[in-house]
């Protein structure tokens, strides 16, 4: 049984770097379902159950045969909808049984491989992925936070935490500044605005930035994150997570750093920023680990919030099931950062 609300099967969800696939099936995990991605040899991209029909041998543990996936105990092969198309074995005047594998819509969009668990649902991922230029993109990554999906995206999200967990690489405590956040709702999220922030106080802005214009936080549902900042030369910077469950505890995060307006070569970022994004990463999953190791210890109780939490509310109703909220919104909190 699912620990997912079936409301969720009809949205996209990022399972894997495009550059990580090799030349075989891939296995991959999404809302409790086990799939084999690969791409075809003539670059079409296929996900099918990780499972072949007849003796359950993994497909992904197979190879690929032009426009097939080919079993790997029994040589069954299975075209991109799913369906038998050969039986080893088989005299020639037979035909293969009437036998499919379930098959998943699959697209590629900013060098990630997004799938749709469910037969009927959205038709694309959010406007947020879809219109990101692939071109402005500098850094490419994946790794697993040791904690559920909301609590990894607040994580991402909430500024909060940075005095504290990233204390003088992200932000300073002694140096925080009044900033009114004003949150509004989208059609497929919402986006919150940072406005009078101005400059950070962390070793990162200082090395990498100049004065920022606008710093937003977006979300779109149901697992994509975006910190933008807007600087006063007219570039700007976008901080892409897709988050997707691995499991209840863990989450899968697909990152993407794009760099418009600036010089900003990929193998200068690789060089210098991404050993600080890098400890950032390092120091959230292990606050991450700590939260859900101690949830484990107390058992799931509610949390108790404050104004500053903006996020948290909507990202727990929409994983439960209930959806966006079905008007538009506005919120407005001071808050010091």
């Amino acid at each position: 049984m699912s620990d997912w609300h079936p409301a969720l099967n009809a949205h996209w969800y990022a399972v894997a770097r495009a550059a990580a696939i090799g030349r075989g099936p891939h296995a991959v995990s999404l809302l409790g379902t086990h799939l084999a991605l690969a791409r075809l040899a003539d670059g079409r991209w296929v996900a099918l159950e990780d499972r072949c029909p007849h003796r359950h041998a993994p497909l992904s543990a197979g190879r690929i045969a032009g426009d097939r996936i080919v079993c790997p105990y029994h040589g069954w092969s299975f075209d991109a909808d799913g369906q038998l198309r050969a039986v080893p074995g088989l005299p020639e005047s037979a035909s293969p049984p009437p036998v499919c594998v379930r098959s998943f819509p699959v697209r590629e969009y900013d060098g990630f491989i997004w799938v749709r668990p469910g037969p009927s649902g959205e038709a694309a991922p959010s406007e947020l992925v879809r219109d990101t230029d692939p071109s402005t993109r500098r850094f490419q990554w994946q790794t697993r936070w040791p904690a559920g999906v909301v609590d990894a995206m607040e994580n991402f999200l909430d500024p909060m935490h940075t005095h504290f967990v990233h204390a003088g690489l992200v932000r300073c405590e002694g140096t925080r500044m009044p900033v009114t956040a004003v949150m509004r709702t989208t059609p497929d999220g919402f986006c919150v605005d940072y406005q009078g922030g101005g400059a950070q106080s962390g070793l990162l802005y200082r090395l990498f930035e100049s004065r920022r214009v606008a710093e937003r936080a977006h979300y779109a549902a149901p697992g994509s994150t975006r910190l933008e900042y807007v600087y006063a030369n007219g570039s700007r910077v976008l901080i892409d997570l897709h988050f997707t469950p691995h499991s209840p505890e863990e989450t899968d995060v697909f990152v993407a750093l794009h760099v418009e307006g600036r010089r900003a070569p990929a193998w200068l970022v690789r060089l210098l920023v991404w050993p600080l994004l890098k400890r950032v990463n390092d120091q959230d999953a292990r606050m991450l680990r700590l939260q859900r190791d101690n949830k484990r210890r107390f058992g799931e109780r509610h949390g108790a919030s404050t104004p500053l939490d903006l996020v948290r509310g909507t990202l727990e109703r929409f994983w439960a099931g209930e959806g966006l909220p079905a008007s538009a919104q506005e919120r407005v909190v001071e808050l010091r950062v």
